[in-house]
């Protein structure tokens, strides 16, 4: 049995300001009070996990220790066939210190180089801990394709460059409730509210 959130302040344990904006649509609806990590002045953990669930898990921990009150994370990233995998885990990784998307994107491009897989997903997981050290996980994906050029100025990260199965727009695209309705963030969302969140 899943343990629930029982209202109040919620942490989004994460300093990236596009990832909270996405968490914090939402939450809106459940009338949560959320604030971030970064507003918090927490410390980033170190990602040590070999998969997203596992840094989820990591990172809502460490902001639920440090700062007394429940802490939602989130790991996620972009998962090409073509690349086995990669980048995987360290998705934000490729985009380097300067968190320069453009940079990632384009090395995605090259490194698929002329491979006509151009089969992809993008990988959501969703920990939800308290202070006590009680953790819930949720994973969500969505799966689509790599398209180039980059396509929209909307959303963050590698949104430009996908494009979900059966859509006409990327993510970048789109706008932002259209987005919410299929992502493998929303599809975690709904499976941390169904699990977490009283009806």
């Amino acid at each position: 049995m899943t343990r629930h959130f029982e209202g109040g302040k919620l942490v989004i344990a994460s300093h990236n300001a596009g990832k909270v904006r996405e968490i914090g649509d939402l939450l809106a609806p459940f009338g949560v009070a959320v604030v971030s990590a970064a507003g918090l002045g927490l410390a980033e953990p170190d990602e040590t996990g070999d998969t997203f669930v596992e840094n989820a898990e990591l990172k809502a921990r460490a902001a639920a220790a440090a700062s007394g009150l429940p802490a939602l994370a989130d790991d996620s990233g972009l998962a090409v066939d073509a690349l086995c995998g990669a980048p995987g885990i360290y998705s934000a990784r490729w985009a380097g210190p300067a968190k320069d998307f453009d940079h990632a994107m384009a090395k995605v491009h090259a490194e698929i180089g002329d491979d006509p897989n151009r089969r992809a997903r993008f990988i959501c997981a969703l920990s939800l801990a308290w202070p006590d050290g009680a953790c819930e996980t949720f994973e969500g994906v969505v799966e689509g394709d790599i398209v180039w050029p980059p396509r929209g100025g909307n959303g963050f990260g590698y949104d430009p460059i996908f494009l979900p199965l059966d859509g006409s727009q990327t993510f970048g695209e789109m706008d932002a409730p259209a987005k919410h309705a299929i992502s493998h963030r929303a599809d975690a969302f709904r499976k941390l509210v169904a699990g977490c969140f009283k009806p």
